[in-house]
């Protein structure tokens, strides 16, 4: 197959989930397709980044669109810039001239197979009238991740923000949704809360994956109670994952385990949560190997409380044999199990009390470990790619045979709108 993949803002570096997703999904596709990567960024353009992307993906196409709005004024301005759009401003500050002149030129060459949308925001730049098959993969139903926004948000004055945001987002999102030939969803729970707005066939979940090459069993932690967060730390749900977890969680792990330690690794952490420094919490900022600081862990925790889609980074720890303890929220979509290679837990209280027995019971400990192994090794990347492959397939194949079976009918349309033609002069 000819594929055109398309996505706003920089694949590399590699760090936060979706680009993680996105990178080991379109570069298992190259192995048995032609993929033509569609690239656009703003700020000054970088050479640099589109040389490394066409190391990956010969075909690549980038585009840089220009000035980037970095600070917080600037991001503000260009708010409000765009308040009287319909699409929120998650979606429409992606909005490009030049990449929807290029999208529209390939449609109407009808130039792939199939085309793929990466997450809803490259979806403002493609046609209303799409004439190739094209698929929207949805890493998260961004609706729902913004309605959790306007309900659990810690700072009251964003609360109407959010507010006006999640419901742009939920009408332009079922709009999105309902234009594109079909959907693939990354969890059942999400698969779910589209079939509002379209035929649930019309939506295909292909699951989270792992990098096993790079994620493995190691050895155990050096026995320190060190409990670990990931996550990119310029994130809303991230960022109050882990102010909740330190006023409402570790307060009662440290009581129990004085001697515990929590660590936040993470890119671009902001005043909030450099903040949450002390002498039993600490912020790295990015670092050069997440896996290292992994092999360190005696527990992982995902304490998110808003969110959508899945994390990347419990299958990571999973497979790295780490204890994990997440809300139910931050598992969602996860093929886990509560109580067998997972603990779950919704309440500080119990989060505390799972934080606590796992770092006090290392043979219980290692039973989770053992379990979330053998979990994770069902999920490697090339498998997940090939899932993936398979939904394109049959997208392309069904719009080929929907056009195959309306070709008779065309030509039969032709031919008499050509004898009238003739009758008329």
């Amino acid at each position: 197959m000819k594929i055109l993949w398309v996505k706003a803002e920089r694949l590399f570096p590699v760090h936060n989930g979706g680009n993680i997703r996105s990178y080991h999904i379109a570069r298992s596709l190259t192995q048995a397709h032609d993929v033509t990567f569609l690239s656009y960024y703003g700020g000054s353009r970088d050479v640099g980044y589109e040389a490394e992307l066409r190391q990956h993906f010969p075909h690549a196409v980038c585009v840089c669109t220009g000035a980037s709005k970095t600070s917080a004024v600037r991001r503000a301005l260009d708010y409000l810039f765009h308040l009287p759009a319909r699409a929120p401003y998650a979606v429409s500050r992606f909005a490009s001239a030049v990449v929807q002149e290029q999208l529209a030129v390939w449609f109407q060459q009808q130039a792939f197979d199939v085309a793929v949308c990466d997450f809803l925001d490259a979806a403002i730049n493609f046609p209303q009238r799409l004439t190739m098959p094209t698929v929207l993969f949805q890493h998260n139903v961004e609706s729902e991740i913004w309605r959790r926004h306007s309900e659990a948000s810690s700072n009251i004055g964003m609360r109407p923000v959010y507010k006006l945001e999640a419901q742009k987002m939920l009408r332009y999102e079922e709009s999105v949704v309902r234009r594109f030939h079909h959907v693939i969803a990354v969890s059942e729970h999400d698969r779910k809360l589209m079939s509002r707005w379209v035929d649930p066939q019309r939506i295909t979940v292909v699951p989270t994956g792992v990098d096993l090459e790079s994620f493995h069993p190691c050895a155990q932690s050096s026995g320190k109670p060190l409990v670990l967060f990931v996550g990119a730390m310029d994130w809303e749900p991230n960022v109050d994952a882990v102010e909740y977890f330190c006023a409402q969680v570790w307060p009662e792990v440290k009581k129990a385990v004085p001697a515990a330690e929590f660590r936040i690794v993470g890119r671009n952490p902001g005043r909030r949560v450099l903040r949450l420094t002390s002498d039993s919490v600490s912020v790295t900022g990015s670092v050069t190997s997440v896996q290292t600081h992994l092999e360190e862990a005696a527990v992982v925790v995902v304490p998110l409380r808003i969110g959508g889609g899945t994390r990347l980074k419990i299958y990571e720890a999973m497979a790295m044999g780490k204890a994990v303890v997440s809300t139910s929220i931050g598992a969602e979509g996860l093929d886990v199990h509560d109580g067998r290679d997972i603990v779950l837990a919704d309440e500080p209280g119990a989060f505390a009390q799972a934080v606590k027995i796992l770092l006090q019971d290392a043979e219980l400990r290692s039973r989770y470990g053992r379990a979330a192994i053998d979990l994770a090794r069902r999920y490697d990347w090339p498998e997940i790619g090939r899932q993936f492959a398979e939904v394109l397939e049959e997208t392309a194949g069904a719009k080929r045979k929907l056009a195959e079976a309306n070709a008779p009918h065309m030509q039969e349309t032709a031919a008499l709108g050509g004898f009238y033609g003739e009758r008329g002069r």
